[in-house]
């Protein structure tokens, strides 16, 4: 080792090649991100036990409706092997787990809303993992039962690796015009259908339907010999139903209420028509006060109008909230596809500017309708938010430590060339961390056919690998100042001989956490971690044995006697007294003479 590093610093040369491989194995990592080489998520999809089934069918829709879709996903989820038992929440929500506390399932109560609690065998005796059996009957069960009712909507929601949130993917509008709110969500919604890697496209918002209003005609009722509470109480009684009488018994000390109603085949109307809600009308008679059978068709009128849907509000705000989720992929890339497509579909209708605002983030657009000049806000929120926040607060975790050491390094040397030694040390066992989760990758896609993602605790571990790293860089720096203050040795052969002696050290701390972290690389979670630490310490150690020794030779801080005896021009007579000067100055040194 030591004859290998003293060769390197002898040559210009030599030092130019280590330094060219160093600066080319930098570049090629760093750009193995945008290359998409190594694909970015804030976390990795992980197995679970269970997961749900989110049904919502059109907002008019009955409770029969409803429960013919979710019966048609129970029929295919039965034919699942590793479906040990489920349980259909009809018109309201589960029990809250951790993903639905944001998702809302404490508030669902319509009747076009359910949900389908699937729970499967352990993780650890199955070879397909939750992830995978989503991804695989989700087209099925959406083919086979998503066009039974108008406008349903099947989503399918598995625990969170990380913090929970409404959706991977939420596009929030805002405007004052709901009519320009409802039509820019509906071309929104179906741009990121078109996206590769997007499913469960959802619109949270209220479906628009045709109601009818029965007026009852005050002047034919009275005409009829009817009243008008007569009327209000058989359509009620009818369609709704209401206690009509009670009764006693001796088995229970309050009296029973007896509850009327018709039966479900007379009181349901087939068609969504007008003429379908008189024609039930006209089978339903009132017997007046002469003993006459008065149809209700005959004295109720139907008004038509449109539903009023939910107005949603944030901020003092009416909004419009479409949610999607990643099928196996990373949030990051189809979020940018979409965006891009937005700005090149919208751009019709719209003048769309991605300059954000004070108040805005970095990936909103605003739009503005180029015929009314109706002004509407596209905000990206969701996992995809939460990863950027989570890289930039690790980002300026990392920063932070890069500035703390750079700090402490010029505080212990006196020097600003062998702090930025020790801060480049440690910075560049990124580019193992980098290369280690392009092998990690490929390994993962030959084996399970899943990527493995750069996620939030491959960031952790990069972290974390800067004190290691930089402890390498320390140990070389101190030992090769020892030997020149000590013995007076050449800087170069002082370099090669401490590289030599803290070799062995070096190298059992890295086998010493490559050991430690076999078993994090295998984890779902924190594979990225054990990847990070594995592979950053092999680059670390390479850096710190070969490349940090050329910037070493570099620097010439590292050796001041012979810096400054070579800048004083010495006479005849006076070098005692020089040489005294500058041993005064530098007591830690020996001068030679």
């Amino acid at each position: 080792m030591e004859k290998i590093v003293y060769k390197i610093l002898s040559t210009k040369r030599n030092k130019f090649i280590v330094i060219m491989i160093v600066l080319m194995a930098m570049g090629a990592s760093v750009m193995m991100i945008p290359t998409k080489l190594i694909l970015a998520r804030m976390l990795p999809g992980k197995s679970a036990n269970t997961f749900t089934i989110y049904v919502d069918t059109a907002t008019n829709a009955s409770i029969k409706e409803t429960k013919m879709v979710t019966s048609c996903i129970v029929d295919i989820m039965t034919k699942e092997k590793e479906v040990t038992d489920m349980e259909v929440f009809l018109g309201q929500g589960a029990p809250l787990d951790y993903a639905g506390l944001v998702k809302g399932s404490a508030l669902k109560s319509l009747k076009n809303q359910a949900e389908i609690v699937i729970n499967l065998t352990d993780k650890h005796g199955r070879d397909e993992p939750s992830f995978a059996m989503v991804h695989r009957i989700r087209p099925i069960i959406n083919e086979a039962c998503g066009s039974l009712v108008e406008n349903t909507s099947i989503r399918f929601t598995e625990m969170p690796s990380g913090p929970p949130t409404l959706a991977t993917i939420v596009v929030e509008l805002y405007g004052k015009n709901d009519e320009v709110l409802r039509e820019t969500a509906i071309n929104v919604a179906a741009i990121l259908a078109e996206t590769d890697g997007l499913v469960d496209i959802d619109i949270m918002q209220d479906d628009l339907y045709t109601k009818y209003d029965l007026v009852p005609d005050k002047e034919k009722i009275i005409r009829s010999g009817l009243s008008v509470d007569q009327v209000n109480q058989i359509i009620y009684l009818a369609f709704q139903g209401m206690p009509i009488a009670v009764k006693n018994t001796h088995n229970q000390q309050d009296q029973i209420p007896i509850f009327l109603r018709l039966d479900d085949k007379t009181r349901t109307v087939d068609f969504h028509t007008k003429e379908a809600l008189l024609n039930k009308l006209s089978s339903l008679k009132l017997m007046n006060a002469k003993g006459m059978m008065v149809p209700l068709s005959e004295i109720i009128q139907l008004e038509a109008q449109l539903s009023s849907p939910t107005i949603f509000r944030k901020n003092l705000k009416n909004m419009v909230t479409i949610t999607a989720e990643c099928d196996m992929v990373s949030q990051v890339y189809p979020l940018l596809e979409s965006r891009d497509k937005m700005i090149e579909k919208l751009w019709k209708k719209y003048e769309v500017t991605k300059k954000p605002g004070i108040d805005t983030f970095m990936f909103d657009l605003n739009l503005v309708d180029r015929k009314t000049g109706t002004k509407i806000l596209l905000r990206w929120d969701g996992e995809m938010k939460v990863s950027l926040d989570t890289f930039r607060d690790l980002g300026g975790a990392f920063i932070s430590a890069l500035v703390l050491m750079f700090l402490l390094m010029v505080v212990y040397y006196k020097s600003f060339a062998l702090s930025g030694i020790v801060l480049i040390g440690s910075f560049l066992s990124i580019v193992g961390v980098i290369a280690g989760h392009w092998v990690a990758d490929k390994f993962s896609l030959f084996m399970t056919d899943v990527n493995f993602f750069l996620t939030a605790t491959s960031l952790i571990g990069f972290i974390s690998l800067m004190g290691i790293s930089a402890r390498s860089s320390l140990l070389l720096i101190d030992f090769a100042m020892s030997l020149i203050a000590d013995t007076g040795m050449e800087k170069k052969r002082a370099i090669a001989i401490a590289t030599a002696t803290r070799a062995k050290p070096i190298m059992l701390t890295a086998v010493a956490i490559i050991l430690g972290s076999l078993l994090l690389a295998t984890d779902p979670i924190f594979g990225g971690l054990g990847v990070a630490l594995i592979f950053g310490s092999m680059a670390t150690t390479l850096v710190s044995l070969f490349f940090i020794p050329v910037l070493m030779d570099n620097a010439r801080a590292l050796m001041p006697d012979e810096y400054f005896m070579n800048q004083i021009k010495v006479k005849k007579g006076t070098w005692c007294v020089i040489a005294d000067n500058v041993k005064s100055l530098f007591p830690p040194y020996k001068m030679r003479k």
